[in-house]
């Protein structure tokens, strides 16, 4: 599933099927993947937030996002190098977030993309909701 924007590209599939990462739990929860590309204006910096709706309550559950020591880069082994995902994505390297759960109770996952731009420090978002239906 993509949806885009005049800024976002963004697409939820199928996780990758790599021996070392968490599978999905029958009756639990499925595995996910995200990647977002910027498809407009370079920004100055950008931040990713996922969350999923639970039956019966208004109240969406945040999704962790790239766990500190497993950064959403382009590069393996980055341990040493500051991470930068505006610089990332301005040239051309898409957000990836390859293996992520979803609890099957879930109906809905909401992606939210904050980011600055043009030097001026005030934050914009974008929403994009995915629906099972």
């Amino acid at each position: 599933m993509v949806q885009k924007s005049n800024q976002w590209s963004v697409q939820v599939g199928e996780h990758e099927k790599v021996s070392n990462l968490v599978k999905p739990v029958k009756g639990k929860y499925n595995m996910y993947s995200l990647k977002i590309h910027k498809i407009g204006k370079n920004v100055d910096s950008v931040y990713v937030n996922l969350y999923r709706n639970e039956p019966n309550s208004k109240t969406k559950y945040s999704l962790s996002g790239c766990p500190p020591n497993h950064p959403c880069n382009k590069e393996k082994n980055i341990e040493k190098i500051p991470f930068d995902l505006a610089k990332q994505m301005n040239d051309g390297y898409p957000y990836v977030f390859a293996n992520f759960p979803l609890s099957e109770k879930a109906s809905e996952l909401e992606v939210e993309v904050v980011w600055t731009e043009n030097n001026e420090g005030r934050p914009m978002k974008e929403t994009f909701i995915f629906t099972d239906k």
